[in-house]
């Protein structure tokens, strides 16, 4: 049983007493269901006696978990996101290694949270909280030996909230740093703040392959790529010890086949990804803990991948999906011009064997194998597909592409210029996508084309000195502000000015590895047309999809209405 009054899980030494004990605390130390109806509270009452038979172990032990004031040798590990996809996976993992770790999970004290997180109640301790409430964040992070951060909003229910998006992405970001300082023992503990691949923005053939340290470029309307690379650049220069950040990429996992959203269309067909499995995703945490790092992995940016057989390309990703529930190929229910031609994210990533190296977590599992379990995992019904006409199925998807607002075709239909130009780059264009006959479908080319960071690279970052940053400031259209810096710290922040005269600080290790330039310059408004001009370093992934005559601006006004 949870208590809000002191946050801990108790578990009795009888199976009766446990009874009286839970009913003790739902009627008098307001626990979470106190407000609740008399058939929720039946139904409460049923789900204790369920847990207390279905863990012999509660009834045979008398154990209060994490106790306070107990010595452990266990790693103490802090999740948060725990009840989303990836956290959920990880969280799967770091239980099966319980003899080895202290979990303690933040998450919000919602019905569903507390179904799905019952049966793991004698293995973990929860912090029933928010992660927008700093005292919530603080007592979860107590006695932490690595803090996981991995919770916020994200797509799709994050691309119809953007104010709130942003609020609870920042706020959850600076209340974890917060918190982590705040500890007596701050500088041992072990962050990883899990970033995403939409910080990097469209990456179309030529440059479709990339590697940290490359722009950051937010896809126009993205405002959760917004939350998550002003996120990131919180930790980065957070002045925290030990930091890292994982840019997670794609997501495979069986929920993926039932999401039916317009956002199926916000992608160009011959669009790429490297693809992550849920198990991986999963391995990736646990592995972190369980693995005695080398100090030279932390303080840096990384890229997610499952590998080169996960790398694939957004038609042939579909086809796969499709065939995985019997489905008609992309052919037969969808209509090429439902698809956008630029402004999504994502990229074959030339370096995520780096993170592999030191983690260990793929799977490695056949690609197409892992489709068909991804099908064996998903209700039957959805196999029924296979005897229905592929014409009936598009008339039943087709309003997603013509759905109020976010549908592509609605764009199209009422003339929305702001979407046109950003997803298309003029109506015309749209018009001349081709019938799926003449698609170019092909697997796009395995030649890697690799941005100029515009320093030298071969240089050992201990070598680094004043001037490499001037060097890189060049390449970037502003300049290095201040004079000096020690020879190899890549960490202390120095005095930078972008194109347009703003000054900010940074990090040599945010700017050179990670991609950051000028917070000012961040999106919105998006400015790219203007940025491209005088940043040779931002030019190399603009120009391959957008003409040097366009003179596009996004402001906030984009985003009018959106939130009621």
């Amino acid at each position: 049983m949870i208590c809000n009054k002191c946050g801990d899980i108790f578990f009795v030494k009888n199976f009766f007493k446990k009874i009286l004990h839970s009913i003790f605390f739902q009627f008098t130390l307001k626990c979470p269901l106190t407000s609740a109806c008399p058939k929720e509270k039946l139904l409460t009452l049923c789900r204790i006696i369920i847990i207390s038979l279905t863990f012999p172990k509660v009834r045979n032990k008398a154990i209060r978990y994490s106790k306070k004031g107990e010595k452990s040798m266990k790693k103490k590990i802090f999740l948060t996101g725990a009840t989303g996809t990836m956290g959920w996976a990880g969280l799967q993992e770091l239980v099966k290694r319980s003899e080895r770790f202290d979990i303690t999970v933040l998450a919000r004290p919602s019905r569903k949270n507390q179904q799905k997180l019952a049966p793991l109640m004698d293995r973990i301790r929860v912090v029933w909280g928010d992660l927008m409430r700093y005292e919530d964040v603080l007592k979860a992070t107590e006695g932490a030996d690595y803090v996981l951060h991995v919770g916020g909003m994200v797509s799709p229910s994050a691309d119809y909230f953007p104010n709130k998006t942003r609020l609870v992405n920042r706020t959850a970001a600076e209340n974890v740093v917060k918190a982590v300082l705040a500890q007596p023992n701050a500088d041992d503990i072990r962050v990883c703040y899990i970033g995403s691949v939409a910080q990097t923005s469209d990456r179309n053939e030529p440059n479709h392959w990339g590697r940290t340290g490359d722009p950051i470029c937010i896809s126009v309307y993205d405002h959760y790529a917004i939350s998550k690379t002003v996120a990131e650049r919180i930790f980065a220069e957070s002045g925290l010890k030990r930091w890292v950040s994982l840019r997670q990429s794609g997501i495979l996992y069986p929920n993926i086949i039932k999401q039916f959203d317009p956002i199926m269309f916000h992608v160009p067909l011959r669009g790429v990804l490297e693809w992550t499995t849920i198990e991986d995703s999963g391995r990736v945490l646990a592995n972190l803990c369980d693995t005695e790092l080398p100090e030279s992995f932390w303080n840096r940016f990384y890229n997610i991948g499952s590998g080169p057989a996960y790398r694939l390309s957004n038609y042939e990703l579909e086809c796969k999906l499709l065939k995985a529930i019997h489905c008609p190929k992309p052919e037969k229910i969808f209509d090429p011009k439902w698809f956008v031609l630029r402004n999504f994210h994502g990229y074959w990533y030339l370096d995520s064997q780096v993170l592999e190296d030191y983690l260990h977590f793929r799977g490695n599992v056949p690609v197409d194998d892992y489709f068909k379990q991804m099908g064996r995992q998903v209700p039957w019904y959805y196999h029924l597909a296979a005897i229905v006409p592929g014409c009936l199925i598009k008339q039943f998807i087709r309003p997603l592409a013509y759905k109020e607002k976010w549908g592509t075709q609605w764009w199209i239909k009422n003339d929305d210029k702001k979407r046109i130009a950003a997803y298309y780059g003029t109506k015309e264009a749209w018009e001349k996508i081709p019938d799926w006959r003449h698609q170019n479908l092909s697997h796009p080319s395995e030649k890697a084309i690799v941005l100029d960071h515009g320093y030298d690279e071969s240089k050992p970052t201990e070598e680094w000195d004043i001037d490499d940053m001037r060097q890189a400031a060049r390449f970037r259209g502003g300049r290095c502000v201040s004079e000096e810096m020690i020879k190899g710290d890549r960490h202390t922040p120095i005095e930078w000015e972008c194109q347009f005269g703003h000054r900010f600080k940074a990090s040599p290790t945010l700017v050179l590895l990670g991609g950051h330039w000028c917070p000012e310059c961040l999106p919105s408004p998006w400015n790219y047309d203007e940025i491209a001009k005088g940043n040779p370093f931002f030019a190399q992934i603009w120009y391959p999809t957008h003409s040097k005559e366009e003179h596009n601006q996004y402001g906030e006004e984009i985003f009018d209405g959106w939130e009621k």
